[in-house]
């Protein structure tokens, strides 16, 4: 089991800086993509996709108007923008085929239990997609 996104493994974090694209447009990140995929306003997604890091465009991410519709709609944005990052990235894509069987999942301290787990709780959305991407991909 991978149980942490980080080191060797840093490429299956959404803070790993590639190019992604969401509805049209480049980010640095798959977090600069989510983040600015959480609002309708074109001045806020701006500002978040010319954040200089995914720290910072998370930390912008939290100061948005969020659309309406983001509690149903997180996960299939996410799904998207997980799956863009390893379809049009060979090397990235050949990074998560390697992970063959494992069971990844986005351990973390931050006490996020929706993407990932912390303290042995968690739903981990992130570590799922990444699975169903890579199977979607062999």
């Amino acid at each position: 089991m991978i149980d942490s996104f980080t080191g060797e493994y840093s490429f299956l974090s959404n803070f790993y800086l590639c190019h992604v694209r969401y509805l049209s447009i480049s980010y640095r990140s798959a977090e600069h993509a989510y983040q600015a995929a959480k609002t309708n306003k074109i001045s806020e997604r701006k500002k978040i996709r010319q954040a200089a890091t995914p720290f910072l465009a998370k930390k912008l991410g939290q100061q948005i108007t969020l659309r309406k519709d983001w509690d149903t709609t997180r996960v299939a944005v996410m799904r998207a923008i997980v799956r863009f990052k390893f379809e049009r990235n060979p090397k990235l894509r050949k990074k998560l085929l390697a992970t063959e069987d494992e069971g990844l999942v986005e351990g973390n301290w931050w006490n996020d239990t929706f993407w990932g787990i912390c303290h042995g709780k968690g739903e981990n959305h992130l570590g799922r997609i990444l699975m169903q991407v890579r199977k979607e991909l062999q």
